[in-house]
This record gives structure tokens, C-alpha cells and sequence, in this order.
């Protein structure tokens, strides 16, 4: 895949850029800052950007906003944002829009290399990869107010794996179960949380996403 990187810590953004070449994608670009990466994609555009929340010059939100204008802008190019810490604000406006190709991952996942990988390939495919502390901690935030208490607990585990963009079967292989005991939960996830007549792959991160903004 043809990559960006947009890191300001130089060393990370360095490592990460000839971890990528040594797998054999193409780093297009590799900058510092939010509107850098603009720049970057606007003048050659990639398959995936791999972005920091955090960036020059307030380390507030830079990246994420980059991320969302990229995101509107060229709808075709795919998303990785990496975060120190669970930004609950900025995830949740990041997933509860059209997820397909977007994934969000802490950066203690990144020094999980087969981790990040995995996500950055289930990503550019156009996929999900939803961090799973990040699916925890906001599902956290919504259990007393919305459909989600309804869930047994068994239900919330397929639910938080489906969140993360994982299919059935490999639900099944994580959970030690069978493919179709996974199914029976999938669709009682779905009938609970009023899905039932929605189709296509979204309803399977709508299930979590819909009540989190």
C-alpha cells in the first residue's frame, strides 16, 4: 500500500516509516504536523494515512481534525489515527461516521508490531480496527443510558469484537466457540439494539457506534 505517516516525535515517525518499507508498502510521505499532511495528500494521494491525535502546534487535536478533513475531502483515502490515551471526544466523532477504512489504535498497540499491522492491512482493505481499550472505555461511557445494559455479558464481548472489525469466524476462533453460536449472538446483538432491518456490513459497527455521540 502506498502510505503517509504524519507523527511529530522525528524517532517514532522514522521507525514507524522504515518499519512499513521493510513490509513492503510505500511511505509517500512522512511530516510533522496537521497541515502538513493535508499538503501531503493533496499533491499525492495515498491509500492510508497513518496519523497522531496530537500534533504541532497546540498538541490538542490537530491530527484528528486533519484525519475528518481528509476523510471528507477524499473520501477514498483510508484512515489510521494512533493516540497516547483514549481521546473518548475525538473517537467518538471519528467512529460515528462511515467507518469503513478507518481505524483507530493506541500507540502502545503500535509496539505490538504484528498488532499494527494486522490493523493497518484490515484498514486499508477498507475495513474497521477499533483499539480494544478504546471499544472498552467507550462502551463504558454509554452502558447507563442506552440499549447496550440489555446485552448479557456474553453478547457485549461478541459485540466489542465486532467493534474492532473482526468477522464471525474469527470471533468464533478468540471466543473458543462455534461459528454459528457467534452468529445467534451477532443477530441478538442486532435485534436488542433495533438492527435488525439494517443491512449491509455498517450495522455491525453501527451496533456500538450509534449510541456514542
Amino acid at each position: 500500500m502506498r502510505v503517509t505517516l504524519a507523527e511529530d516525535s522525528t524517532l517514532l515517525r522514522e521507525g514507524l516509516a522504515r518499519l512499513l518499507a521493510e513490509e513492503g508498502h510505500d511511505v509517500v510521505a512522512a511530516v510533522g504536523d496537521g497541515d502538513a499532511l493535508i499538503e501531503a495528500v493533496a499533491a499525492d494521494r495515498p491509500d492510508i494515512v497513518v496519523v497522531d491525535v496530537r500534533m504541532p502546534p497546540t498538541h490538542t487535536d490537530e491530527g484528528l481534525r486533519a484525519a475528518l478533513e481528509i476523510r471528507r475531502r477524499w473520501p477514498a483515502v483510508k484512515v489510521l489515527v494512533l493516540s497516547q490515551y483514549v481521546e473518548k471526544k475525538y473517537a467518538t466523532e471519528l467512529m460515528t461516521g462511515d467507518v469503513a477504512g478507518v481505524g483507530y489504535l493506541l500507540k502502545d498497540r503500535v509496539a505490538q508490531v504484528a498488532d499494527f499491522l494486522d490493523a493497518l492491512e484490515r484498514v486499508g482493505g477498507g475495513g474497521a480496527a477499533f483499539d480494544p481499550e478504546v471499544v472498552r472505555q467507550l462502551l463504558a461511557r454509554t452502558a447507563q443510558a442506552d440499549p447496550l445494559t440489555r446485552l448479557t455479558p456474553r453478547e457485549r464481548e461478541v459485540l466489542e469484537h465486532m467493534a474492532q472489525g473482526y468477522t464471525n469466524a474469527s470471533i468464533a476462533e478468540a471466543l473458543f466457540v462455534s461459528q454459528s453460536a457467534v452468529e445467534k449472538h451477532v443477530n441478538a446483538v442486532f435485534d436488542k439494539l433495533g438492527l435488525s432491518h439494517t443491512t449491509g456490513y455498517s450495522r455491525r459497527v453501527l451496533a456500538v457506534l450509534r449510541f456514542l455521540s
